[in-house]
């Protein structure tokens, strides 16, 4: 009977589960086109599932290896039991092989399903409930009815074994496991991450994250720009469908882990925010309908003792071709996202480090931030006052574009004005408006003459990088800046960019390119890292306190640099005390992303959050690398510990150089007098 079932059973199961496909894929389309390479993509896929979403996955062992007896379970015996049961190849030496092939297989797949159940017993609250729930006993059901179906296969059991009644429950069993692990994969269950997640990795907005053969880390972190000239492109997000196709497949992928969730800085701050609510707001737009089945974790709520924004008392709607944010301030309901929601982003990529479906949530965030910008002119707070100073000034505080250098009228620096070609450039950033960062730049300056690096800056040529605006959504005033910047560079040359600004290191090196402007960019920890190992620096010995290290977003998850300062800190001779979150981990100061200026209120501060990570080391010392950081840190009260630049620890331990000329870090000769070591006023 057995073998008359079955048969029917798995192919109407794959039929169901194409329609399914079908009708999901139509979904996707629904987005603007973005070319893909399909061939390319999906011979890529195996790799980028077995490597890079692996190298995330397995930061968390247990579940990974979880994740390996449980997927590579069910996609082994999956194909076996279309083999063997349903198309036959259960007799002869094939029935040997391919039986206990599936044996194993099932087994394997049991054997994870039951450390999945023991997670479900008593979940974390970042997971997702409510389907979920039920996916261990579905996994279970399935790897064990095919067990029990092939053991006669095998001859441990007699083909007719058991009664009509047993062979029904048997059946019953292999359908529910079906129903829920192939015909959901496509309808929308739990198991829709494992088709939408597949496609995912071959057709990524962002193939350039994924490792290639050659090996290597794949980091592709800079915003895309947006063709301002087309006057059919819509400026940003304002529906589902106006998100590119593979955008939308990316949301499905979405296995409602809550990685992100937990590690959102906005979140534990109790901003109205949490990433994994919503990529499954913009699933529930793409499909349309409510998110009143979503059983995770709401977004926080903005009014003390106020109820959590996104609570089922208040079901949101989303159709493909309506809008997905509320108007500022309006929480009527009637759009599923509120504009908080974005506002409160730091776009720090804590949530897309930590993704294991390397979802691009920044990416959607920034584009529906430029549809209120740009369309709505809908900026929170101070928003519209600093895009309104970077049109008029080209910096975000107004300043007077020609008081640029007046922090530097003593020390003389030279101007590319009048050299015309160096080896570095130096980039001052808008911290040369801020009487604290004045300070940092005044001791790289320092360390730079030491070293007798060739270098100049543009002085007032130099505008603001765009960072800030492009990061509010106004990508029509970054792209200006930008511009006007890569014209004034063109003009001059030079071998590379230096700057103390992981912001301004981020745009210039990743964002400038897609403009025409391509430098070699440099952040000021890796370079005097490099004039250290070149013989270039040397330094007194570290007499002060306990140490530790706060990990600027921009230089580590952005750019994957997060050993060069700590080389430095260990050649001045300190031990760096590290925080339970550094590395990729690190928790935001709060301080990118615009998020100061927009100010969303929540329970508590994002950089009291991180001084008491600090506190937490023992540290009396916090070293930093980025204006950023110093500001949101300083702005602690009772911090209890010191915030200092990394330059402005060198600058203290230099020991005077010799007279004798070196080599530059990076094998220039340092060809010029004009910065002789001389001492700097800090």
């Amino acid at each position: 009977m057995l073998n008359t079932i079955l048969p029917i059973l798995i192919f109407a199961a794959l039929a169901l589960a194409l329609l399914g496909a079908g009708r999901r894929i139509r979904l996707w389309r629904q987005g603007r086109p973005s070319p893909v390479p399909i061939l390319k993509g999906l011979a890529a896929m195996p790799r980028r599932y077995l490597v890079d979403l692996h190298h995330v996955v397995g930061r968390d062992r247990v579940m990974s290896n979880t994740h390996v007896a449980t997927a590579g379970g069910f996609v082994a015996a999956a194909v076996l039991l279309i083999l063997v049961h349903g198309l036959g190849l259960g007799s002869g030496l094939a029935a040997g092989v391919l039986g206990w092939a599936l044996l194993v297989a099932s087994a394997t797949m049991f054997l994870g399903s039951l450390f999945v159940y023991r997670r479900r017993r008593n979940p974390p609250s970042r997971l997702s409930k409510g389907p979920w729930m039920r996916l261990p006993k579905s996994l279970m059901a399935f790897s064990l009815g095919v067990f029990a179906i092939t053991l006669p296969t095998v001859g441990i059991l007699p083909a007719d074994f058991g009664s009509w009644i047993l062979v029904l429950v048997l059946a019953a069993v292999v359908v529910w496991g079906l129903a829920e692990l192939v015909v959901g994969m496509t309808w929308g269950g739990p198991m829709k991450h494992a088709f939408a997640g597949a496609l995912h990795l071959a057709f990524h907005r962002r193939p350039e994250r994924f490792s290639t053969k050659a090996g290597g880390e794949g980091r592709s972190t800079g915003l895309k720009a947006l063709d301002l000239d087309d006057p059919e492109a819509p400026l940003g997000v304002e529906t589902p469908a106006d998100f590119t196709w593979n955008q939308l497949l990316g949301f499905d992928a979405c296995v409602q882990c809550g990685r992100c969730e937990a590690v959102c800085p906005a979140f534990a701050a109790g901003q109205p925010l949490n990433p994994k609510k919503l990529i499954q707001d913009m699933v529930v737009g793409m499909a349309g309908g409510s998110d009143a089945a979503y059983a995770g974790s709401p977004y926080p709520s903005q009014e003390p003792g106020g109820k959590p924004v996104g609570e089922h008392s208040l079901e949101r709607y989303g159709s493909p071709h309506g809008p997905i944010v509320a108007s500022l301030h309006e929480h009527d309901g009637k759009a599923l996202v509120d504009a908080e929601t974005l506002w409160s982003c730091t776009t720090c990529r804590a949530c897309v480090e930590e993704c294991p479906m390397m979802i691009e949530h920044v990416d959607a965030i920034v584009d529906m931030r430029r549809f209120l910008t740009l369309e709505r002119g809908q900026t929170p707070n101070k928003a519209p006052e600093v895009l309104d100073n970077l049109i008029a000034t080209d910096n975000p505080g107004g300043f007077d574009p020609g008081a640029r250098m007046h922090w530097a009228t003593d020390l003389e620096l030279p101007l590319m004005a009048d050299l015309q070609q160096v080896d570095v450039l130096l980039w001052l950033g808008d911290g040369a408006f801020d009487m604290r960062n004045q300070r940092t730049l005044r001791a790289l300056v320092k360390v730079l003459r030491a070293a007798r690096v060739d270098f100049a800056v543009l002085g007032n040529e130099e505008r603001d990088s765009g960072d800030v605006a492009r990061r509010l959504g106004d990508e029509a005033t970054f792209q200006s800046l930008a511009r006007r910047n890569i014209a004034t560079l063109a003009t001059y040359r030079f071998q590379q960019i230096l700057t103390c600004d992981p912001h301004s290191f981020h745009v210039l090196g990743n964002e400038y390119g897609e403009l025409g402007g391509v430098y070699e960019v440099r952040h000021h920890s890796t370079y005097i890292a490099e004039l250290y190992e070149a013989g270039r620096l040397a330094f007194r010995p570290w007499k002060g306190g306990r140490v530790t290290w706060h990990d600027p977003c921009y230089l580590g998850r952005y750019n994957g640099e997060y050993e060069a300062p700590r080389q430095v800190l260990r050649a001045l001779g300190i031990e760096v005390a590290e925080m339970e979150r550094s590395g990729f981990r690190s928790r935001c100061c709060g301080g990118g992303g615009g998020a100061p200026i927009t100010d969303i209120p929540g329970k508590r501060r994002i950089p009291d959050m991180r001084m008491n990570d600090v506190r937490e080391t023992g540290a009396e010392l916090v070293a930093v690398g980025c204006p950023q950081c110093t500001a949101m840190l300083e702005g602690v009260v009772d911090a209890g510990a010191e915030v200092r630049d990394i330059a402005e620890l060198v600058a203290e331990a230099l020991v005077e150089p010799s007279t004798s000329v070196a080599t530059d870090a990076v094998g220039h000769d340092a060809r010029s007098t004009r910065h002789l070591a001389e001492e700097v006023p800090l």
